[in-house]
C-alpha cells in the first residue's frame, strides 16, 4: 500500500490550493482517510477526517475554509484549501489504516506568504 500527497506549494494569504492524496494497491472507499500537518518546530496535528461512511470532521482553526472529499473512481482524497493563512504553513500528510497496518504519504509542502 502507497500513498502519494501532492498539490502542495507556495501561495500568498487569502490564496488557495487543493491537496490530492492517491492510493495504490488498496481501496479509499469504505476507509477513513485523514489529512495531517506539521509545522517547523511543532507537533502534527489532524486537520480534516472523512470517515468510511462519509462523515467529515475539521480542526477548529480550518473549519469553512478547508474541504476534504474522495472520489472513488480515481481513488484519490482531496484537501480543498481556501483563504489560506501563514499559520497554514505546514508539510501535509495523509494518512489511513488497512488491514492492520498504518499508511503515510509522504508530505507535501504548503507555504503561505503573508
Amino acid at each position: 500500500v502507497q500513498l502519494q500527497a501532492s498539490g502542495g506549494g507556495l501561495v500568498q494569504a487569502g490564496g488557495s490550493l487543493r491537496l490530492s492524496c492517491a492510493a495504490s494497491r488498496m481501496l479509499f472507499s469504505g476507509r477513513t482517510v485523514d489529512w495531517y500537518r506539521q509545522a517547523p518546530g511543532k507537533q502534527r496535528e489532524l486537520v480534516a477526517t472523512i470517515t468510511s461512511g462519509g462523515s467529515l470532521g475539521y480542526v477548529d482553526s480550518v473549519k469553512g475554509r478547508f474541504t476534504i472529499s474522495r472520489d472513488n473512481a480515481k481513488n484519490t482524497v482531496y484537501l480543498a484549501m481556501n483563504s489560506l493563512k501563514p499559520e497554514d504553513t505546514a508539510v501535509y500528510y495523509c494518512r489511513t489504516t488497512y488491514a492492520g497496518g498504518d499508511y503515510w504519504g509522504k508530505g507535501t509542502l504548503v507555504t503561505v506568504s503573508s
